[in-house]
């Protein structure tokens, strides 16, 4: 019998197969994850409406697909092979890609303002199908789980019909697992498939390999933000001895709290300050309106490296958050981003971003402006430097260098330096991040 791509979301009719989760010969249930594929606003995995051994794959990886085009072959098991056809279960959406190309634009060339995420709503028949494939899963003792709860639960080695439901009709939600795992101490993770850490992987000699999913999407976002934005780099040294020290001082009462306070948290803080005082920064070009727009909001996006490559999650409304809170943004987001667990809202309408290269030794970068952004921030790592005091001695100091990249259509040279010196300014007055908003 052939399986079909099913309706996968109100306006999208085809989608980008980046990674097959079963091959010929797997034997599946119903409600099992078959194929991870892309569309422009998330990554899904298709479930299986079915039960039965997989006798032939359809597609290739990196293969365009439209909704209604073979995917695979199977043969039912006997229960499957006297009921009644079943119409496919559709796809559910899982993990946002999460690329820089996130914000893009409207159809018809109207841009999107950053905040605006694009979710696509289900059809009726999408609703109609999932809940009559959620019911035939229920009826042939299959676990109704959502695709979330399914990775988890495969990550840590559980088998989903050991575990009781306390969701509607008997639905596994995510607590259901983890209180399924403290109960039964015996169960350990299982090992991850998963592709290695960031840049643990540099390839191997000879071999060739595809440029699919994520990897591509970077690529063109890239090419995009290059042909588009006339940019410009500037470097800057900036010394954080008091940053260090503050840091150092604040780090254990952190840990107190099980809150890892890292300096990526104090440069958030501090962008914010500095997008405050040049406004011009916190903005995006409308180029069809032939308008400047200055967002009166904080999203500032984080550059994380991931697996499948580099993506940005983004803490939202940084305005308003003290550095404890922000701190936890970072552990949760990057931590997310590197288990492919990032939601939509996690990687959509960041207004500035920062990008480090710090914790691998980099000095100075010249980094490439997330697009539609107008600036982006890239760390180096931090330094013991002999430097000369107000009095001409000589002390040791940490120094770091920063790499600022602006678009040259909003952003002039002096505009980008009075930035620069803004961020400077109040990561030489550190403690002025630990101050209410109203007073710093």
């Amino acid at each position: 019998m052939d399986f079909l791509l099913p309706e996968i979301g109100e306006g999208v009719y085809e989608a980008e197969l980046v990674r097959w989760l079963v091959q010929p010969g797997s034997k599946v249930r119903r409600g099992q994850a078959l194929v991870e594929v892309m569309t422009d606003k998330s990554t899904m995995e298709v479930n299986s409406p079915f039960s039965g051994t997989i006798t032939q794959t359809h597609v290739e990886l990196g293969q365009k697909v439209k909704v209604g085009q073979l995917l695979l072959s199977y043969t039912p098991s006997q229960v499957e092979a006297v009921a009644a056809p079943v119409e496919p279960a559709p796809a559910t959406p899982a993990v946002e890609p999460a690329t820089p190309a996130a914000a893009s634009a409207r159809p018809g060339g109207t841009r999107r303002a950053p905040e605006e995420p694009v979710v696509a709503a289900p059809s009726p028949s999408t609703r109609r199908n999932g809940r009559h494939a959620e019911a035939m899963g229920r009826t042939a003792g299959a676990a109704v789980a959502s695709p979330s709860v399914r990775h988890l639960a495969r990550k840590l080695g559980i088998d989903l019909s050991q575990v009781q439901g306390s969701g509607p009709a008997g639905r596994i939600l995510l607590e259901d697992v983890t209180n399924y795992l403290q109960a039964n101490t015996t169960v350990k993770p299982a090992p991850s498939k998963s592709a290695p850490l960031p840049l643990s992987d540099f390839g191997k000699p000879g071999s060739r390999i595809p440029m699919i999913g994520l990897r591509r999407r970077i690529a063109d976002h890239m090419i995009l933000s290059r042909r588009v934005i006339p940019d410009y780099t500037y470097v800057d040294e900036c010394d954080i001895t008091e940053l260090v020290k503050l840091r150092t001082d604040l780090k254990e009462h952190f840990a107190k709290r099980e809150v890892k306070l890292t300096y990526l948290a104090f440069f958030v803080k501090a962008v914010v300050h500095a997008l405050k005082a040049v406004p011009i920064v916190n903005a995006t070009l409308d180029e069809q309106a032939g308008e400047i727009v200055l967002h009166d909001y904080y999203h500032i996006g984080l550059a994380v490296a991931t697996p499948g490559g580099l993506i940005v999650p983004v803490i939202r409304d940084a305005d308003k958050k003290d550095l404890a809170t922000i701190a936890e943004d970072i552990e949760r987001l990057s931590r997310d981003a590197r288990a492919g667990r990032s939601k939509l809202e996690d990687v959509r309408g960041s207004t500035f971003t920062i990008t480090s290269i710090g914790g691998l030794g980099g000095l100075i970068s010249t980094p490439i402006i997330n697009y539609p952004e107008v600036g982006i921030l890239g760390l180096g790592k931090v330094v013991k430097r002999p430097v000369y005091d107000e009095h001409g001695n000589l002390r040791p100091a940490d120094v770091i260098y920063l790499s600022f990249s602006f678009d040259h259509r909003v952003v002039d040279g002096a505009v980008g330096v009075a930035f620069g010196n803004a961020l400077m300014k109040i990561l030489q007055t550190p403690a002025v991040m630990l101050l209410p908003e109203r007073l710093s």
